[in-house]
């Protein structure tokens, strides 16, 4: 089953330095699961200042700056990845640096039938 791993941290946290490490750590990471079957994707987000939400409200768009809501923590990145359980998935969202000093929000994802997605 797939999983989605979204990091969420207050991103005034880490400095420059800090954050690079983090990437290095992230990647790692993603070596060891890529090697054991499991990685699917990973990627950090740009700061929540670069954000844009879009709702549609009586059938028009709006569209604001920033994250739709307002919280201590914000969406950074995230990490899917296969795993055959939560149990399994768990242990792999404690190996996220992020983790240390932020949340880690762990979902299964629902698989669409290809027949439903374009290719």
């Amino acid at each position: 089953m797939r999983y989605m791993l979204l990091i969420y941290a207050d991103e005034q946290v880490l400095n420059q330095e800090e954050r690079e490490a983090c990437y290095q750590k992230s990647a790692q990471l993603a070596r060891e699961m890529h090697e054991a079957g499991q990685f699917i994707s990973t990627a950090p987000l740009q700061s929540v200042s670069m954000a844009t939400s879009v709702r549609v409200r009586d059938g028009k768009r709006v569209v604001t700056d920033g994250p739709f809501a307002e919280t201590r923590e914000q969406l950074g990145g995230y990490f899917m990845v296969e795993a055959e359980n939560l149990d399994a998935a768990l242990a792999l969202a404690e190996r996220i640096p992020g983790a240390a000093w932020g949340t880690v929000e762990v979902r299964p994802v629902i698989e669409l039938p290809k027949e439903m997605l374009p290719g």
